[in-house]
């Protein structure tokens, strides 16, 4: 209270002093302007100074003791805001640490569940996720939503408390701007997304119930359930694979002004760049996809077929987009884009085994002229007939390629139909050629003539010395 009175007695001597000060400054402003006035009519004008000056006392004397009131009451509240502000603090550090126990229980009650409950995730018999893996994936989910909650709990304390006091109220509506604003501009923009994103699921399910559609007719086509006549059965599955990329790709164009951004420079730029990247770096990859739709409707080979490409013989094991492997008999894997398979020369052995004669398997053999064909050819021909995998009608023959200078050369041919087992036809057949000549008494062995000629310098001797 001492205070307060010190401060209002100097208030009110500060305000006397103006208002004695002032009766005495206009009558001399009085006095030069007009000349002389009476005594009466300055007595008059001091009388009405001072009775205003009393009013203006009493006045000054209430505004002083409010000034007083509200800085006193603005003390009181600003430490009532201290305290509240401790109190969100503190309650919040309770809560936080409370979560943050709610989040261990959850944690061993995973736990105990995963050991008791959990089942390994596999599809048919690839195993993608054992126990412990799926454990560890629920574990680090939790720990995502532990920090989300907490983060959560600051961002709403912060400003919270900031809003408690005048100096710092502008900064929380702020922050609570922060937050607030993309969770508006979020929830608006998905509202008026909603008659688009109808669209976009119409136009996928019905993209989805076509492709079902297709796959009903490609199965009863694989299984010769539904004959097309000029349609065949391997060509089923590559042309629903055509035709199911054609609908994704239809799809993608309907939905594609739907989607969000997609009017955006951004949006549109980052697609631009994409398309143009594709297009320079996939010259290659897009040649051979072309050659590979082209090969399938070809048919040129079918999986398990035994082929030659090039120099390269084996059994055709994948056919893809892009790429053919086959693997050799020395069980060598060769990988061919399919544009040099389009433009090699292919042999398909397999073809001839869909034909009633079959494959024509074919050696050489080579005897001296005094022996005589027929017995070759009764050679021949019996060794053919013990060979497995020949086929006996029709029958094996021999045919006459040759009269070379010193023999005449035999060709035996024989039918197989087991083309995968082609090297070992072979090598029956020549063993049983080799038995069967042994048996006969005719060697194999071809003749062959060396002539030795003197050196030049010697037969100029000879010629010199010559009677």
């Amino acid at each position: 209270m001492g205070c307060r009175n010190t401060l209002k007695m100097v208030f009110l001597g500060v305000c006397y002093g103006i208002l004695l000060c002032a009766p005495l400054r206009i009558a001399a402003q009085e006095d030069q302007g007009a000349g002389q006035t009476s005594e009466f009519e300055a007595q008059r004008i001091e009388d009405e100074l001072e009775a205003e000056g009393e009013r203006i006392i009493e006045a000054t004397g209430e505004m002083t003791s409010g000034l007083v009131q509200f800085f006193e009451n603005a003390k009181m509240n600003l430490l009532v805001r201290f305290g509240v502000a401790a109190v969100i603090i503190i309650l919040q550090i309770i809560l936080i640490r409370l979560v943050w126990h709610l989040f261990v229980w959850l944690n061993q009650k995973v736990t105990v569940m995963g050991t008791e409950k959990f089942k390994p995730l596999q599809i048919k018999q690839y195993r993608l996720l054992d126990i412990h893996q799926m454990l560890n994936i629920a574990y680090f989910l939790l720990r995502i939503l532990k920090w989300v909650v907490t983060i959560v709990q600051l961002i709403l304390t912060i400003p919270l408390v900031f809003s408690l006091f005048p100096l710092t109220r502008n900064l929380a509506s702020t922050l609570f701007g922060y937050i607030l604003t993309p969770l508006k501009n979020i929830g608006l923009g998905i509202i008026s997304y909603i008659p688009n994103l109808f669209t976009i699921v119409i136009v996928v399910v019905a993209a989805q119930y076509a492709i079902r559609f297709l796959k009903f007719f490609t199965i009863q086509i694989e299984k010769d359930k539904l004959v097309i006549p000029g349609f065949y059965a391997d060509w089923a599955q590559p042309t629903f694979t055509l035709l199911r990329f054609l609908i994704y790709a239809f799809t993608l164009a309907i939905i594609y002004p739907s989607l969000p951004g997609s009017n955006s420079a951004a949006f549109q730029g980052v697609s631009v760049f994409v398309g143009v990247l594709f297009s320079l770096g996939s010259s290659s990859a897009i040649g051979n996809l072309v050659a590979g739709i082209v090969i399938t409707y070809m048919r040129p080979f079918k999986l398990g077929d035994r082929i030659k490409i090039n120099d390269v013989t084996g059994f055709v094991v994948e056919k893809s987009a892009t790429v053919t492997r086959i693997r050799t008999h020395k069980n060598e894997f060769v990988t061919f884009p399919n544009q040099t398979i389009l433009n090699a020369s292919i042999t398909n052995y397999n073809f001839s085994t869909e034909m009633a004669e079959g494959l024509i398997l074919h050696t050489d053999v080579t005897m001296e002229f005094f022996v005589p064909w027929t017995q070759m050819h009764e050679v021949m021909l019996a060794a053919a007939k013990k060979t497995i995998y020949v086929e006996e009608t029709p029958a094996p023959y021999i045919l006459q390629t040759a009269l070379d200078d010193y023999y005449a050369r035999y060709e035996l041919n024989v039918y197989v139909k087991e083309v995968a087992k082609v090297p070992a036809i072979l090598s029956d057949l020549h063993k049983n050629l080799q038995d069967g000549f042994k048996a006969a008494g005719l060697d194999l062995t071809s003749p062959s003539y060396n002539v030795r000629l003197p050196p030049p310098d010697a037969q100029l001797r000879r010629v010199v010395s010559a009677p």
